[in-house]
């Protein structure tokens, strides 16, 4: 079996995140990133979309859900992220991080991740 790993590296978006009232009105950065596994043999063999997973379809779904959502939590965030890739049943394994530039003084971001394989 050829196991493929499919990386959306740093997915610019902007949604409301946050517990803070400046959070609550305002949208803010975020930066995802998606690491996706599944069994690419079709793919590989057949070189038709139809066998493979279709990153571009996954980045637009996470495009919707992120931006025309509202968070409190990081944590709600990256779960819902991560559960609409796993929704795929091609996909064997996925992990997700999500970081929130500036969430803290002197740091750069602050990011969770969470991971699911079948």
């Amino acid at each position: 079996m050829e196991l493929a790993t499919i990386r959306i590296k740093n997915l610019r978006l902007r949604t409301y995140i946050g517990i803070k009232d400046d959070e609550i009105q305002n949208k803010q950065d975020v930066i995802i990133n998606v690491v996706l596994r599944y069994p690419a043999d079709n793919a590989v063999e057949s070189n038709q979309i139809d066998n493979a997973v279709n990153y571009r379809t996954i980045s637009k779904e996470i495009i919707a859900l992120v931006e025309g959502n509202r968070f409190a939590l990081l944590e709600r965030m990256t779960g819902e992220v991560l559960a609409l890739v796993m929704k795929n049943p091609r996909i064997k394994y996925g992990s997700v991080e999500i970081d929130k530039p500036h969430a803290l003084r002197f740091a750069d971001s602050v990011s969770l991740m969470l991971e699911e394989s079948r």
